[in-house]
């Protein structure tokens, strides 16, 4: 199967490692452009449509956080895989803030950051093929999944979510009033269900409260052991 419309932004200070993990991934068929520094990878990402960034954290110039940060204010949907040589708490918490769709630590096997990339195309793809409601009104609350845009108080204020954000509120608002079990909203979003996309729902949760919490009717409540509920009490 030929990947060429799946289109990479490798960002990597060691040039060596850079340019085999490039012709490595150039050999399964990805378009992949070589960044040496944040700043230099900043600059290449404004050039062209990405689908996934590949960010080393340790870089001279610019760090990869920064420039996920850069990425992430420009453009919501692009993937973005972090590069580490330590798998500090501290690190992966900031990199969840930042909207992180993976982590994967130094020395990795090839084989298996090309496991992770194919399973984001894939997830991307499954989001796309799916037939759930599109429009929610809920509360004081209106949703347009389409648009990812959330409305309070018939347009009050209207907020635009980020595609996790947007997934992860439609799949509540399938299962409203029901639990919405964990391990169920990880493989369909996150296809995944490990340490890593557990803390990630976790942190989307989170944003999600912030934004409902302008109608106290509105709640989304832990049930232990489970998942999740999305309690309507109007």
């Amino acid at each position: 199967m030929q990947n060429t419309n799946h289109s990479i932004l490798l960002v990597e200070d060691d040039l060596n490692f850079g340019d085999v993990l490039k012709s490595y991934l150039e050999m399964h068929d990805y378009a992949v452009t070589l960044a040496t520094d944040g700043e230099a990878g900043w600059a290449e990402f404004q050039k062209a449509n990405f689908e996934l960034c590949i960010l080393d954290v340790m870089m001279p110039k610019m760090d990869g956080f920064t420039l996920g940060k850069l990425i992430r204010e420009k453009n919501q949907d692009v993937s973005l895989i972090f590069l580490t040589a330590k798998m500090l708490k501290e690190d992966v918490i900031e990199g969840l803030k930042i909207g992180a769709d993976d982590y994967i630590t130094k020395p990795f096997n090839s084989e298996e950051l090309l496991l992770r990339i194919q399973n984001l195309f894939k997830r991307s793809v499954k989001k796309s093929d799916e037939k759930m409601p599109d429009e929610f009104t809920f509360g004081k609350f209106h949703f347009n999944f389409k648009n990812r845009i959330l409305s309070f108080n018939e347009g009050e204020i209207d907020t635009k979510l980020s595609p996790k954000e947007a997934h992860l509120l439609q799949l509540f608002l399938v299962n409203i009033n029901d639990i919405l079990p964990r391990s169920e909203a990880l493989t369909k979003i996150w296809l995944e269900d490990n340490y890593f996309t557990a803390r990630s729902m976790d942190v989307f949760v989170t944003k999600l409260r912030k934004y409902l919490k302008s109608d106290p009717n509105i709640e989304i409540v832990n049930i232990h052991g489970n998942g999740f509920q999305l309690l309507d009490r109007t």
